[in-house]
């Protein structure tokens, strides 16, 4: 398995390459972002992987558009993941994360990366921490 680059070495993340490790997270707990879907589930203690690894998938369907959106939306996919499961991630479990057409071009990663922690806090059971207050913007004359 092949080591996505992580922020926190202490949490070990991999790639998921089999079809089996996609289709159980995708028969485990799933939340929907308009950007993107997380699917995630804790790993059964009997499974042959290391229990502290973080394990994470990447797909995006023909729906989304041609190779270079997918490609495109991948890439921003797994930016996603190194940026934000070395904080938000548990250890023993594999998360996947499915691209939508909407996590191309068109969605700040900015708002992605707010979106993908609070998916993962949804479904680890985490509070989710209220949003900042925004500055008013001052009108000009």
């Amino acid at each position: 398995m092949a080591a996505i680059r992580s922020s926190d070495p202490a949490r070990p993340t991999a790639i998921l390459r089999q079809r089996a490790d996609y289709l159980r997270a995708a028969s485990a707990q799933r939340k929907s972002m308009p950007g993107f879907l997380l699917q995630a589930r804790a790993r059964r203690e009997d499974e042959p992987v290391a229990p502290d690894l973080i394990r994470v998938g990447f797909t995006c369907s023909k729906k989304l558009g041609n190779a270079v959106a997918r490609n495109r939306a991948k890439r921003r996919l797994r930016e996603l993941a190194r940026a934000v499961l070395s904080d938000a991630g548990r250890p023993g479990w594999d998360y996947v994360l499915v691209g939508r057409p909407e996590a191309t071009a068109t969605r700040e990663f900015a708002q992605l990366l707010a979106e993908f922690a609070s998916a993962l806090a949804v479904i680890h059971d985490l509070p989710i921490a209220p949003p900042r207050p925004r500055k008013p913007r001052g009108k000009k004359k």
